[in-house]
């Protein structure tokens, strides 16, 4: 069965409009050309789209079930024809970010609702993943575009920029955890006490062995084991006032480091598209 888009269109405006006249004017055509176009649709499709008995046409009840079919089909049209352009522009057709809890920013909302105006229809993905584990995404080419807690060194094929945002973070554990109950918690007390950790990688992925610690991917996990009295972690605060407000203690630490910086990775091997390069210098923008 074949039918044009054209015909399709006729239908639908004719429908939404209440006259064949009228669909004539929305879409400069004649007349005759719109009556055509409708009679050789039903002609195609086997079934009476509208009644003509009356002075004017209106929907049959085949015609009110098809309108919804039909419209689906100019929709899907549309977007075809917007993806066309985008691959005839060069625009990547899917963006990955891989991106850590470590960084927290209104800015990134911003960018996000930028994103969906400036390009409503690429698929974009924001995986979670922390450190190293982040770097790797991006060499293998999983991600385009990773956001880490800033490391001393990256491999020569991975890029990176340091982002304006800096990432507070704390020292917290639980309210039943022994370390709680001191006003100045000291290096050398949280040395006696299980760390809880982001699991850290070697180059070749094996987990490395850091004794007395446990250790999960993602922050969230670390939390509900700090919950627990399981131990102390370092998170981002604002991960902790926004899931464990009044469940954990900040423990005071002096000679912390609060302020973080956040890098932004991407690789050299894998060339951004230029919707992986507008976000980049999104993200770069102070």
């Amino acid at each position: 069965m074949a039918y044009s888009l054209e015909a399709l269109a006729a239908f639908t405006q004719a429908a939404a409009l209440g006259s064949f006249s009228a669909a004539a004017r929305k879409l400069g055509k004649r007349q005759s050309s719109i009556s055509e176009s409708i009679a050789n649709l039903e002609i195609d499709l086997g079934v009476q789209l509208f009644d003509r008995a009356t002075r004017q046409p209106t929907l049959t009840p085949a015609g009110r079930a098809l309108l919804v079919e039909a419209a689906q089909v100019l929709a899907s049209a549309e977007q075809l024809g917007r993806a066309a352009g985008r691959y005839a522009q060069g625009h990547e057709a899917r963006l990955t970010l891989a991106l850590s809890d470590t960084y927290q920013s209104e800015r990134f909302e911003a960018i996000l609702a930028a994103l969906d105006r400036k390009y409503p229809d690429i698929e974009f993905e924001c995986m979670m993943s922390e450190d190293w584990d982040t770097v790797a995404t991006v060499q293998r080419g999983r991600a385009n575009l990773g956001l880490v807690r800033a490391q001393e060194q990256y491999p020569p094929d991975v890029e990176h920029r340091t982002l304006p945002d800096l990432s507070e973070m704390v020292v917290v554990t639980g309210k039943g955890h022994p370390l709680a109950r001191l006003g100045t918690v000291t290096e050398a007390d949280l040395r006696q006490a299980r760390e809880l950790r982001i699991a850290p990688y070697e180059d070749d992925g094996r987990r490395i062995a850091r004794g007395r610690t446990w250790s999960a991917p993602y922050y969230l996990m670390l939390l509900e084991m700090a919950v627990m009295n399981f131990g102390w972690a370092r998170m981002p605060r604002w991960l902790v006032t926004h899931f464990a407000a009044g469940r954990l203690v900040e423990l005071q630490v002096p000679g912390q480091e609060r302020l973080l910086p956040v890098d932004v990775v991407w690789s050299n091997q894998h060339p951004l598209g230029p919707v992986g390069a507008w976000m980049l210098e999104e993200l770069l923008k102070a």
